[in-house]
């Protein structure tokens, strides 16, 4: 048997077979002849190796042996260092209870955990993601764990390793004999002093070459039995009802936030954000079976955009600069993005990536959760937002897909099947690849060419496929720069929008043709003519400013869009859009939150584009814990305190200057019978106090201001509390500021509440 240190630091080694042998008292026994395949226990330790454990207390009388229970962990690799974690106790539970029921089977188990966002292997040991790419990692059945003096946390060692200490476990506590010794070939040592007190020894070999004193190589490590005796935090189960589902889109670049964590990371954080605050807000109605969980689903599209199928990367690094490489790697990989969105190519890329993947995880949540009959809403950070802004306002209702099937204009390719396409192409080669994997037309259209590439079909074919497939979608008469009227649209008299170039656009573009839907391929030519359509109309056009291309169709119609960080409002405002026609909806979406924090540079508002009238302030979204934060009241006592200074200063100067500017009493008109001057006093104060009081009653009874149509009448920006120490310095911390919504408990909590307002349920606020 050969052992050597694992990943984890742990050993890694074959099945042993753990050996008793009889010895005398303080008999040395070598190890030099042992078998690979055997681990040597000696009845009692050297008294070198346990004279500081002598003090321990031996007389209590140890407890009969009970098999250890084992639980379940995984593995979390982060650049050099190697992380177990455990499973909840609820998915350890349900391994545990398919591994005893495989025992004697060679079928492989699979076993759905975490939300069933990841399945498990049970034969193979390894966890897989469901819904994202990610690397396989390694599971353990762990019922003994290592700790040194270096380490932060509890290890747990492998199966094999663990069977052997369990073994000579089991022989101490029936036999009564402790100090025993285990030794391995490696020289690995474990010595069990007693059932509390275990230590492992390394071999010198094995040590720290920078560890200068003796004392230090031979420090031990404290060795633990079963999870109860360790210091782990075992996370609570997730609910098993999944009342709503959100997919968030990320913005520029790979990383999401100032530790440079993937869009996976951040949603995961996100996801555990708001199971915690469902447990303290919406206590009552989870006990009572109301609520279950919201589950969030990430969206990635930008390994889409700079992998091997567009070579944009390739192309944009060939004409890179040498000098400060890292900065402009730093560029190229992330600002470009922005670049990349207004360019008709890569913007099209963009868009078919998004939407594409958006309907493959709605199509493979539906597949694992038949039973959901939930809504779903959409979640964009910064250029997330945009992108998904102009998908809904390009999306076409119900009515309007059937009209368009019952017309005549529905797409070929549900009567032209697979194999007739292929053979048109002279690809009827891969028709066997393609059904292999039981891939229908349906499941083409929502196939990224990555999936394509990973069945060995080359680039030629696979670009042909996926062209071919997303032409044949399109309605008949949408070719390259051809015009479509939706059926059954009233010509609108006046445009939805105002732009500063409307004197100056061609007086030839007709009502009529402002209604059309250009529709163009993503190799046509750039037609960045202004159509003042889109935003306004009801027929899903093409927004005012908006790169000509073809935008997908979402298979359901959210709920409700939460932009984080937004850039919208000055991404319509280059786009030459000044107003926003307050009766303006989404076709296919009635909800519609702009969130940001007040310092995010990137983050504009949305409302002013509709009411510009009225200087509205954002809604201030409250803390999760029920109140504004200390410092923001503090400022708004003081700014109080501040104004009825200032109007009492105010009064009294004016009060002194009244009484000197007073004119003599021999100077007042005479009183009338019965009259005092007391009683003229007062009347003259009543009357000043009369206007006073109508003055401030018309300056509160202001009209409600109704925001339009975009939130369904209700307000639609929303701006997060800064916390004390962002408001010392707002510069300092403006690009964490754009950042921090993954993280923010009040935005997620003001999502729960809007989801689950609509649900009928209502939030408890919890007691301090």
């Amino acid at each position: 048997m050969s052992f050597s240190p694992g990943e984890a630091g742990g050993l890694s080694q074959t099945a042993p077979t753990v050996k008793t042998r009889d010895l005398c008292d303080n008999q040395s026994v070598a190890t030099g002849n042992t078998p690979e395949d055997q681990v040597l226990v000696v009845d009692e330790a050297s008294p070198s190796s346990t004279s500081s454990f002598e003090m321990l207390d031996m007389e209590s009388v140890p407890a009969p042996y009970q098999e250890v229970q084992p639980h379940w962990f995984f593995c979390r690799r982060a650049d050099d260092s190697t992380s177990w974690f455990p499973f909840s106790r609820e998915d350890s539970d349900k391994l545990e209870h398919f591994y005893s029921a495989a025992q004697g089977s060679n079928k492989e188990v699979v076993v759905a955990v975490d939300g069933e966002r990841y399945d498990v292997h049970v034969k193979e040991r390894k966890r897989y993601a469901v819904y994202w790419e990610q690397a396989p990692t390694e599971v353990r059945r762990c019922t003994w764990f290592y700790k040194g003096d270096k380490d932060t946390r509890f290890m747990p060692y492998p199966e094999d390793f663990s069977k052997s200490l369990e073994e000579a476990y089991m022989i101490a506590v029936t036999l009564e004999e402790w100090k025993r010794k285990l030794e391995f070939p490696t020289g690995e040592t474990v010595i069990l002093h007693n059932p509390k007190l275990i230590m492992q020894y390394q071999p010198i070999g094995l040590q720290d070459e920078w560890v200068s004193s003796p004392s230090e190589q031979t420090r031990p490590r404290t060795v633990k039995r079963g999870v109860d005796n360790i210091s782990v935090e075992i996370p609570d189960g997730e609910p098993e009802k999944v009342d709503h589902l959100v997919f968030m889109v990320h913005g520029i670049g790979p990383a999401c936030d100032l530790r440079f964590r993937s869009i996976i990371q951040c949603v995961n954080d996100f996801r555990t954000a708001s199971l915690s605050l469902l447990a303290s807000h919406y206590k009552h109605a989870q006990q009572n079976g109301q609520v279950g969980k919201t589950e969030f689903l990430p969206v990635n599209w930008h390994s889409a955009l700079h992998g091997d199928a567009t070579g944009v990367d390739e192309d944009i690094q060939r004409i890179t600069l040498p000098s400060i490489s890292r900065l402009r790697h730093f560029t190229n990989d992330t600002l470009l993005d922005l670049f990349f969105y207004n360019s008709p190519t890569y913007c099209q890329t963009i868009v078919d990536t998004v939407a594409s993947e958006i309907n493959r995880l709605h199509m493979l949540f539906k597949q694992r959760h038949p039973e959901f009959n939930g809504a779903v809403s959409v979640v964009g950070h910064s250029l997330g937002s945009l992108i998904l802004f102009d998908l809904l306002t390009n999306q076409r209702t119900g009515s309007e897909t059937r009209e368009g099937v019952a017309s005549g204009e529905g797409s070929p390719l549900i009567c032209e099947p697979l194999e007739q396409i292929l053979t048109r192409l002279g690809l009827q080669q891969y028709l066997d690849t393609l059904q292999a994997e039981n891939l229908d037309l349906e499941s083409l259209a929502l196939c990224h060419e990555s999936d394509l590439k990973d069945l060995g079909i080359p680039l030629g074919p696979r670009k042909k496929i996926l062209n071919c497939i997303r032409k044949k979608w399109l309605p008949k008469d949408c070719k390259m720069g051809a015009l479509h009227l939706a059926p059954g649209l009233q010509v609108q008299p006046q445009d939805a929008f105002t732009s500063d170039h409307d004197n100056n656009q061609s007086s030839g573009l007709t009502t009529q043709q402002s209604q059309f839907h250009r529709v163009q391929s993503v190799t046509g030519a750039v037609d960045y003519e202004y159509f003042d359509v889109g935003i306004g109309q009801t027929n899903g056009s093409i927004a005012k400013g908006q790169v000509s291309i073809d935008y997908p169709q979402l298979a359901f119609h959210p709920q409700t869009f939460f932009a984080f960080g937004s850039p919208i409002g000055m991404f319509l405002t280059v786009r030459g859009l000044k107003h926003i026609d307050p009766n303006y909806s989404f076709p296919t979406c009635k909800n519609f939150y702009n969130i940001y924090h007040p310092y995010d540079p990137v983050a504009y508002r949305i409302e002013p584009m509709i009411v510009s009238e009225v200087d509205l302030e954002p809604m201030l979204i409250p803390h999760h814990k029920g109140r504004k934060r200390m410092h923001l009241e503090l400022k708004d006592s003081l700014t109080r305190m501040s104004m009825d200074l200032k109007n009492n200063v105010l009064g009294s100067l004016r009060t002194a200057w009244q009484s000197f500017a007073r004119l003599p009493v021999a100077a007042l008109p005479p009183l009338e019978e019965g009259e005092t001057t007391t009683e003229r006093n007062q009347e003259k104060t009543g009357v000043c106090v009369d206007t006073e009081t109508s003055v401030s009653v018309e300056q509160t009874d202001q009209p409600e201001i109704k925001v339009g149509m975009l939130n369904g009448g209700r307000r639609i920006d929303y701006v997060l509390q800064e916390k004390p120490i962002e408001s010392f310095n707002e510069y300092l911390f403006a690009i964490q500021s754009h950042l921090c919504y993954w993280e923010s408990e009040d935005t997620a909590l003001l999502l729960l509440k809007e989801i689950y307002d609509k649900l009928g349920v209502t939030l408890e606020q919890p007691q301090p």
